[in-house]
This record gives C-alpha cells, sequence and structure tokens, in this order.
C-alpha cells in the first residue's frame, strides 16, 4: 500500500514548545491567579509523563500537594487556570518566540506539492494549535484535512484514540499512514493504532523508550543542518524528505517493524 498520508503531533514535534512555551504559560496563569506554585524545567520535565494540560495540573495538585484557595472547587480551578494558560501561551507565539523544528517547515511543503494529505493528531488545545500555526506558518492551516485537537476523544495519548479518530474522518487504513512523534506517549498511541510512526526527539523526551520506531532522529533536518540518526536506517539521506518517508514506509510495510 502506498504512502497516502503524514500525521503530525504539535508540541515537542512540530516545535519545540514545551520548556519556553507551555512551562512558561503555565507559570504565569498560576501567578496570575496570586498561587505560589512554580514548574522548574526539572519538574516541568516529569510532569511531561502526564499527558494533557489540566490533567497535568491535576497530577500536580495529587502528588505535589501545593496550597489551595480555601472553598475553591478543584476542578473549576483547573479549568480556569487551563484557559489563562492557553491565552499566555498565544501571546508568546505571538511575539514569535516558538519556531518550527527544523524540517518541519521543508516537509510540509514538499508533502503538499505531492499531494499526500496531511493531518495532526495532539492533545493539546485547537487553539494552542490554531494559535502556533498562525504565527509560524500562516498558510498552512488550510493544509490539514484534519486536525485533531485537545478533548476530541476522552482518552489521551498514549492511548490510540486520536489516532483512530484522525484515520476515520480521512477514510485511511493506518498501513496507508506514517506519524510523526516526539514522545514515547505519542509513539505508543500511534503503534496501538497501527500507524508506523518516524520520532524526532527533544531535550525532554531523548532517553525515552522509543522500540518499535520506524526511525528515530534528533530531528527532520535541513541539507544545510542534516539530522542525526538515534535508530533506524536512512541510507545516504542528510535531512528528510518524503522519498525518505516513502521509503520508511515500504521497510515498515515489508518488515512490520513501526506499527503493530
Amino acid at each position: 500500500m502506498e504512502l497516502q498520508a503524514l500525521i503530525f503531533d504539535v508540541d515537542g514535534t512540530l516545535a519545540d514548545t514545551e520548556r519556553d512555551g507551555h512551562r512558561v504559560a503555565f507559570n504565569a496563569a498560576f501567578a496570575e491567579a496570586g498561587l505560589d506554585w512554580h514548574w522548574s524545567v526539572e519538574l516541568y520535565g516529569q510532569l511531561l509523563a502526564i499527558t494533557g494540560g489540566k490533567e497535568r495540573i491535576r497530577h500536580f495538585v495529587a502528588t505535589c500537594q501545593p496550597p489551595l484557595p480555601p472553598g475553591e472547587d478543584l476542578n473549576a480551578l483547573i479549568a480556569r487556570l487551563h484557559q489563562a494558560k492557553t491565552r499566555h501561551y498565544t501571546a508568546l507565539l505571538a511575539q514569535g518566540g516558538i519556531p518550527l523544528r527544523p524540517g518541519v517547515k521543508r516537509l510540509l511543503q514538499e508533502a503538499r506539492a505531492a499531494g499526500i494529505r496531511l493531518a495532526i493528531a495532539t492533545t493539546t488545545t485547537p487553539e494552542n494549535v490554531t494559535a502556533l500555526l498562525e504565527h509560524t506558518l500562516p498558510e498552512s492551516l488550510s493544509w490539514f484535512e484534519v486536525i485533531a485537537a485537545g478533548d476530541v476523544v476522552p482518552a489521551k495519548k498514549p492511548a490510540p484514540d486520536i489516532y483512530h479518530y484522525v484515520l476515520e474522518r480521512m477514510g485511511l487504513p493506518p498501513q496507508a499512514c506514517l506519524a510523526f512523534e516526539d514522545s514515547e506517549n505519542g509513539l505508543r498511541s500511534a503503534q496501538q493504532a497501527g500507524v508506523p510512526t518516524v520520532v524526532t526527539v527533544n531535550d525532554y523526551t531523548r532517553d525515552q523508550d522509543f522500540s518499535g520506531a520506524a526511525l528515530v532522529l534528533d530531528h527532520l533536518g535541513d541539507p544545510e543542518n542534516p539530522f542525526r540518526v538515534l535508530a533506524g536506517t536512512v541510507g545516504s539521506h542528510r535531512y528528510f524528505t518524503l522519498e525518505l518517508a516513502r521509503q520508511i514506509h515500504a521497510q515498515v510495510a515489508r518488515s512490520g517493524v513501526g506499527s503493530s
């Protein structure tokens, strides 16, 4: 079966949004609410094991037991903090401080020119996705056939639900797609849905378990900024192209590695 679609995670995959984006925005939301909470770079790295912003706040409250406003309903507090965090995050994006990762823009443009379908599968909110694309590659908002984000499915990654949602709406079998993720949770989500996956690690995820990935790279690379291969085979390729995507896809089809 030929490669027909590329499906992208957002945070950490399209852009390095976590440490200097979402973490900063969470802290701004906490301060705005008068809470004496602060997520350090190290703590946030630990909290990233929990998928979803609201879920992350709830886990932090349950495990770290920070002081809570007296009489405050926890669900209402979490919802309000997350809404404020999204506002602060989109403001950070508007300042242009969070660029796309190496090779992302080039690969999207190449895929679109070749008629390869594009989709997004992420646990971040639709507002965050829109803000990132608007401020990094405005024309790309219309390129993605499906943008599956936030609470569109009840179970977040590593559950496969978000990928099932995308595949159903695109009318494609998983074997016709290639996913791009940056974390173990994302890889497991795609794997359980049967979608072969390329992983581009970042500072927070580089030591995670990516067994079963079709390919693991430090980033997608560009002609002047070649990638480093952490696992898998790329032949003579020095940066990720649609040709390499088709090569990886064909390898998976032959071997079964990279999908469940």
